[in-house]
């Protein structure tokens, strides 16, 4: 596929998570419309729309995605149109978990295939299943981006078979594929080039940002491709600049300490042409009432300083009309 066929990247990605983690039930509810016309309404040209499938532990070899708790496939296409008709462009976004807590970074097997022993040929099997599932529904709703993977650090060695399943990908859907490698990765990932534009998680602690985007500015010349944090963002809690990458991190509500990360990021980020934008971490299909954000200690920003912070800033670096 030549990048003359495919759909232009904006020169800025003002974008937000929304959804996660795609409970059924969630999405396709006048309370969920309402969320993304919230969140439409903070100056965001894009939005990643993010659910998740589930396997049983790290080793296992099935991810489900067709029964409960994923979302169906009706509320996905309810939410791409829900955003596609508030003007948002859609990053599709499948993500597998581990029903046991385990986090999908340590998702792995053996190197090499052993008879009676999980493997990573079963699991790739049932891994591009569910997202060829997903890839026919972008290609079907006119998703602008898909985005194959998150986090999946142990996985991100398997070059041959991600080469494989954007081969599949590509047979099905013709927009722009992306994979969101996790905070520190980018530049251990060998395959860049199989995607059209590296999106990694950016959780850096507020004082690490400028030694971070050197790190990875040489992967993005080095592949010359567009590169926007998938994933970035801080909660709204004490501590929390200094390990924004810790929803669990013990500390009272301070939506000071959330403004005070974003304006270290935007700032850095901004002297970095490079750095196309966010798809910030994350808005809610069940937002909270605008009173109770003072006492809201997660990453969503509205009804915090920073949702007014984030609101300027996208409307002043993609040029999008606030109104």
């Amino acid at each position: 596929m030549s990048s003359g066929s495919l759909p232009a990247l904006e020169p800025y990605v003002a974008g937000m998570t929304w959804g996660w983690t795609g409970v059924r039930g969630s999405w396709a509810t006048d309370e969920a419309s309402a969320s993304l016309r919230a969140m439409a309404d903070h100056g965001v040209n894009w939005t990643a729309l993010a659910y998740s499938a589930l396997q049983e532990t790290a080793q296992s070899t099935e991810v489900r995605f067709r029964g409960e708790p994923t979302v169906t496939d009706g509320e996905v296409v309810w939410a791409i149109r829900e955003a596609k008709a508030l003007g948002l462009k859609v990053c599709l976004k499948p993500v597998v978990n581990v029903a046991d807590g385990t986090w999908r970074a340590y998702i792995g097997f053996f190197d090499w295939d052993v008879p009676g022993e999980p493997s990573w040929t079963q699991w790739f099997a049932s891994y591009r299943e569910f997202i060829l599932h997903a890839a026919r529904i972008a290609q079907a709703e006119g998703c602008e981006m898909l985005c194959i993977g998150c986090e999946m650090v142990r996985a991100d060695a398997r070059a041959d078979e991600w080469r494989d399943l954007v081969r599949e990908v590509r047979k099905v859907y013709t927009g722009l594929v992306t994979y969101n490698c996790d905070k520190y990765q980018e530049d251990h990932l060998s395959w860049w080039d199989a995607v059209d534009v590296i999106t990694s998680s950016g959780y850096y602690p507020i004082e690490d940002w400028e030694a971070q985007l050197d790190r990875i500015e040489k992967v993005v010349t080095a592949n010359d491709k567009p590169f926007f944090f998938m994933e970035a963002g801080c909660p709204s809690r004490e501590g929390s600049p200094d390990r924004p990458n810790d929803w669990s991190l013990a500390g009272a509500p301070s939506g000071a300490a959330q403004l005070r990360y974003y304006e270290a990021m935007f700032a850095a980020c901004q002297e970095r042409p490079w750095v196309r934008g966010f798809m910030l971490w994350d808005w809610p299909a069940r937002l909270y009432a605008a009173d109770a954000a003072p006492e809201n200690d997660d990453y969503c920003p509205y009804g915090k300083p920073a949702g007014d912070f984030m609101r300027d800033r996208y409307v002043a670096l993609s040029g999008k009309d606030p109104a």
